[in-house]
């Protein structure tokens, strides 16, 4: 007889929205008997998984900040409580990262609040994850989006949260899904 047991759930300590739905930073914290950056390798880790830009790693008397999409060259570094960004900072960074204006049609459609039915039901990491690389895909102009997603994975969910940020499908536009493919087209 062959023992099988599910691997455990990942979480990181913090995870920071800009908005519901937009994780934009993680934040893994140690006590002092820890050096600063101790935790630095299991926040990369999660923001990997959430493709959140920005990690944090604390022990509670500073913060180490790695910054994936930083400009200046200078991916970690030190920080003091004074020092840590604000919300507003960070996602400027990001916006100015992906080319958005802050005033744009772009951004607007991406800041968008997710469907909601009523049943408080949020979407997991991964379906979080479609719906924001899909949204971000149709607000840079992208006519074709093919988004692949296996059994089992929330493909439904996904799509109405699509296009509950996209609003209703414009004439000349299809939106479909297969039992493992999302496919968004535009014709012009």
């Amino acid at each position: 007889m062959v023992a099988c047991t599910r691997a455990q759930h990942k979480r990181a300590d913090y995870v920071l929205f800009y908005k519901p739905n937009i994780p934009i930073a993680v934040i893994e914290a140690k006590d002092n008997n820890y050096a600063i950056g101790a935790g630095m390798q299991q926040g990369l880790n999660y923001a990997e998984l959430l493709q959140a830009p920005f990690v944090f790693s604390s022990n509670g008397d500073g913060f180490l900040f790695h910054n994936k999409i930083t400009a200046d060259g200078l991916i970690e570094r030190e920080l003091d409580l004074h020092e840590f960004p604000s919300a507003e900072m960070l996602w400027q960074e990001w916006l100015t990262h992906k080319g958005i204006h802050i005033h744009g049609q772009q951004h607007a459609l991406i800041t968008q609040d997710y469907y909601s039915d009523g049943s408080n039901k949020t979407p997991r990491y991964y379906q979080l994850l479609a719906i924001n690389r899909t949204i971000e895909a149709i607000a840079q102009g992208k006519q074709r989006i093919l988004l692949v997603m296996a059994t089992g994975t929330g493909k439904t969910f996904t799509a109405f949260q699509i296009t509950g940020v996209c609003g209703k499908p414009r004439p000349g536009s299809a939106f479909c899904f297969w039992p493992t493919v999302i496919f968004w087209s535009i014709r012009p």
